[in-house]
């Protein structure tokens, strides 16, 4: 069996400053077909898994590109169609091929195309012929279209927030390709519209057990795979919001009977599947009154993760104002105050203007007098499910009692590690701040006695009301 592997990933945030261009492909993820490295990336789990399972199936695996950029603004046209073709020509190259295996995102937007996913699928479909196997991984932030069901045979959405299942649900996808191949099962997608918009924060109830549940119904009663589609609410094109993706045997009603039963569940539970949001002085009052430390404080709407600059400075400015110390932030994308922090260099005190680079989004530069704690050239960090992500260069800066992570390269926060690299130890702060919306979980979780939702301002914030949204399907709980 002869089989294809590609991956092109992106999350766009249509209200976004940041146009994502080939150089945000470049300075994340770019590997040209055949030179992806030993180790698994965040959007290349079909491609790492077939590489595994090939000499036991006896697959013939051709590897294509592997792209993925920090999620940010709209792609550019001359990206998207540059690394699309890219991909196309690999798939050419490898023709005649019985399945292909892609890493999507799902929620890509470029310039002149509200459906990445489904127009590459599209293509891939009319260029590998009818009778081809096409599957692809997705993260469950995606926009399911009817494009990207109509031209694929399987797709798997991660079932874990944060994303802690990227190899599993590979490993799934993979199986369920090969017995598509083989014949041994015939896939046929049940999509339900749950008309809302929900965050399925696996790490607590009622999303924990709803996850688990699902879990258990697949491989029974002809019933092969289910996906929980979250939607990504910061991603403006008409197919955003939940929905409900059940795969059966060849059994369409009883697919669909399934997705209608766990859609009208969702439906019930998203009162409780929201999250309170306090205001930054709110959130600073609860942090300090509780008893134990630290309270991890998550800076959502600043999230490079959601396509945020990562750089506002609306919690560090309340940090400071009111004098609270024992604290640490991070990570702040500040390319040159790095610079500046690097030339000064370790222990070297100095003026500096941090943050607020991008625009309003990001609030207002500080400008202080800060101390060089720590430098670390090209600092990686642990990223999930074993997978590693570059920050650049990177400084701990030290102002007023508060430890400050500045990086070259923007990313989210994920790991303790963008901190204890630099030599911080967030377990003995009284509050540590993180730029992230629920992917620092998995690894602060170990030292937080408490973890608060902040509701700052930025390019994802939480008041979904606020957003001047033109092309989304309404109506959509909670709009």
């Amino acid at each position: 069996m002869r089989v294809f592997t590609a991956s092109l990933s992106c999350e766009t945030n249509t209200f976004s400053p940041i146009p994502t261009g080939m150089a945000a492909f470049r300075e994340r993820v770019y590997f040209p077909g055949g030179t992806h490295p030993k180790q698994m990336t965040h959007c290349s789990g079909p491609l790492w898994v077939a590489r595994q399972r090939s000499h036991e199936w006896g697959w013939e695996l051709v590897e294509g590109l592997v792209a993925a950029a920090m999620p940010g603004g709209t792609t550019t046209r001359a990206a998207y169609e540059s690394l699309r073709d890219h991909s196309l020509a690999d798939l050419s190259a490898a023709l005649p091929v019985n399945v292909v295996l892609l890493g999507l995102h799902g929620a890509m937007v470029a310039d002149g195309y509200d459906d990445c996913e489904g127009d590459l699928l599209r293509r891939v479909r009319e260029m590998a012929g009818p009778g081809v196997v096409i599957g692809a991984t997705l993260d469950p932030h995606c926009h399911l279209s009817d494009e990207m069901e109509r031209h694929s045979d399987i797709l798997v959405c991660f079932k874990e927030y944060p994303h802690t299942d990227i190899l599993e649900r590979a490993q799934e996808l993979l199986d369920l390709c090969r017995a598509a191949a083989l014949g041994t099962v015939k896939p046929v997608a049940s999509v339900v519209d749950c008309q809302m918009i929900a965050v399925l924060h696996t790490s607590r109830q009622p999303a924990r057990g709803f996850v688990d549940r699902i879990t258990a119904l697949e491989g029974h009663d002809e019933i092969l795979s289910i996906s929980i589609v979250h939607g990504f609410p910061w991603g403006d094109v008409a197919d955003m919001g939940t929905k409900v993706l059940v795969y059966s045997d060849g059994n369409r009603q009883r697919g669909e009977r399934v997705a209608c039963l766990l859609a009208d569940e969702l439906n019930a539970m998203r009162d409780q599947l929201r999250l309170e949001y306090p205001h930054v002085d709110a959130a600073l009052d609860e942090a300090l009154a509780h008893n134990g430390g630290p309270v991890v404080l998550a800076d959502s709407a600043d999230n490079a993760g959601g396509g945020a600059p990562g750089d506002s400075t609306f919690i560090l400015r309340r940090l400071l104002a009111r004098g609270i110390d024992r604290a640490a932030l991070g990570p702040v994308w500040d390319p040159m105050a790095v610079r500046l922090a690097f030339e000064a260099g370790v222990n070297a005190r100095l003026p500096m203007r941090i943050g607020g680079k991008v625009g309003a989004v990001s609030g207002d530069p500080l400008d202080v007098y800060c101390h060089v704690r720590a430098l670390h050239p090209a600092m990686m960090m642990s990223g999930l499910a074993g997978t590693s992500t570059p920050l650049g260069d990177c400084a701990l800066l030290e102002i007023q009692g508060v430890e400050v992570v500045l990086t070259s390269v923007r990313c989210q926060g994920l790991d303790l590690d963008f901190f204890t690299q630099l030599g911080c130890d967030p377990a003995s702060k009284r509050i540590v701040v993180v730029k992230s919306s629920q992917h620092f979980y998995a690894s602060f979780a170990k030292i937080a006695s408490k973890v608060i939702y902040v509701d700052s301002p930025g390019a994802l914030c939480t008041d979904l009301s606020l957003l001047s949204y033109r092309k989304i399907r309404l109506p959509k709980w909670p709009l």
